[in-house]
């Protein structure tokens, strides 16, 4: 964690999204998914990061009482950051639309982040960050640190197919992007 830690926290720009995440007011709100995962691997195994080349930040947050707050929540994260790519997803409402996006059969509501987080595609982007309102920086990792602060992509079967992981896979190309990132080898 304390790898994780000093990473983000040397990162400007990635505490100014934080704080505008926790001044937001959303609730149990984080960032995670390929942020974190670019913050970490080019910081590693690339050339540094760079927060021009984010194609977005990702804000889960957790709001059972108003499924339909997404595109508000990400307008109001762009009033308090506007320069920030956001796209923030409250994750009590993607049982109401996943398997429609991403096909197969309807999927269970989620009862916590922290069971979202642990569906999310890879296990080294299985992980989110938020700052506590004293400023600490929690970290929510339910398969653990190891993948991402090792570079490994590796697939999390929880939810998404080994062929949407292929596809994932191939679209992303991590090992061309960061060199000394392996990929294991995809099973089932």
């Amino acid at each position: 964690m304390d790898e994780l830690r000093a990473l983000v926290t040397a990162c400007p720009w990635l505490m100014a999204a934080l704080t505008a995440v926790r001044d937001s007011g959303l609730p149990d709100a984080w960032i995670g998914a390929g942020v974190l995962r670019d913050l970490v691997w080019d910081e590693r195994f690339g050339s540094g990061f760079d927060p021009a080349r984010v194609k977005d930040v990702d804000v889960a947050f957790f709001d059972p009482t108003d499924l339909a707050r997404d595109g508000k929540a990400t307008e109001l994260l762009a009033t308090l950051l506007p320069a920030v790519p956001w796209e923030a997803t409250n994750q009590a409402a993607v049982h109401t639309w996943f398997h429609t996006h991403f096909g197969g059969a309807p999927v269970p509501p989620l009862v916590s982040l922290a069971e979202a987080v642990a569906t999310w595609p890879e296990t080294a982007t299985a992980v989110a960050v938020r700052l506590d309102a004293a400023g600490g920086l929690e970290v929510c990792a339910p398969y653990g640190l190891t993948d991402l602060l090792g570079g490994v992509w590796r697939h999390n079967p929880r939810r998404t197919t080994m062929e949407q992981s292929r596809r994932r896979l191939a679209r992303q190309q991590p090992t061309q992007r960061w060199p000394g990132v392996r990929v294991e080898p995809a099973t089932g």
